[in-house]
Formats: structure tokens, sequence, C-alpha cells
């Protein structure tokens, strides 16, 4: 899954799969998606990539995962410190804000931040090995990437479609 965004057309640049979900235009809503779908499918790991603008909308999300925690979930942040979709102005998290931080205090108990491609076989290892909720910040540049876009942006059609990837 993935929330609004470059995290989204990040996602979609990999090849189009009825198995990945991208958000679109619906800011701050990706966590509590992935927490219901860890919740309700408990027997798949739900991996989500967001952005830190999308994470910083609901970080209410945290406390509930945390008080809440399923072994099924990983959030994965791409903080380029940035809303590069309307403009690249900085977000919080280019001042005092610290996602880790923040995702510790809320009683996560697996968050760390990366800062360098050396911490690939971390990621890599707590993505398909730990027990969750994890979540992981990966500082990145803030830059525009290509628009690649998902297969519909109706989002009945989109939701039918990866139910249906989850019930075969």
């Amino acid at each position: 899954m993935s929330g609004i965004g470059t995290s989204t057309w990040d996602l979609m640049s990999a090849g189009d799969n009825i198995g990945n979900f991208g958000f679109i235009g619906a800011m701050g809503q990706s966590i509590p998606f992935a927490l219901g779908l860890a919740t309700a499918q408990p027997n798949l790991r739900i991996l989500l990539f967001t952005g830190d603008g999308d994470t910083l909308m609901s970080l209410g999300s945290l406390a509930t995962i945390a008080n809440h925690p399923v072994s099924n979930l990983t959030v994965i942040v791409l903080d380029n410190e940035s809303y590069v979709e309307t403009g690249s102005q900085p977000t919080a998290t280019a001042g005092k804000s610290d996602l880790e931080l923040i995702a510790k205090g809320s009683g996560f108990d697996n968050c760390y931040t990366v800062k360098s491609e050396d911490d690939y076989d971390k990621i890599i290892n707590t993505v398909y090995n730990e027990e969750g909720p994890s979540l992981i910040v990966i500082k990145c540049e803030a830059k525009a990437t290509p628009l690649v876009f998902p297969h519909s942006f109706d989002g009945a059609i989109s939701m039918n479609r990866f139910m249906s990837s989850i019930e075969s």
C-alpha cells in the first residue's frame, strides 16, 4: 500500500500489481487504513509506504497502533521533509519534529530512522522477518518523481480490485 503523492507514484512505477493499493487525494488516511487491513487480515504482512506529510496528518494513528498492536504491520515513511506535490513547502520534519521519536513516544517498540543506503539489510529484515508493528523513517531527497498513476482514480474500482487480490 501507499499513501498519497510521491509514495504512490513510486509504488506504481514498480509495475501494475493488483495487490498494491495507492491512495489518491486522501491525506492522512493511509496509516489508519493499513491498521484496519492488518487487523482484518492477520495472516498477511501489510507494508505501507507513505510520506512525512501524510504521516503528520494522522499522528494520532501512531498512538492507536501502539495501543492496539498488530504483528503484521510495517509502516515505511519516506521523509523528504516537504510537501513535494504542492510546491515543496517544508513539513514539520524539516524543523524540530522527529517521526521516530513521536512513534517511540506513542509506544512503538520497533522504530528507527535510516539516513543511508547502508541500512538496506536492516530494512529488509524488518519488513520480512520482524514482528510488528514497525515504523521505519527513511530520510530522502525532496524531488519530484515521474507521475505513474494507479490503475484507476475511482475509489470503488480501486478498492474492489485490491480486495479481489486478498480474497483470491
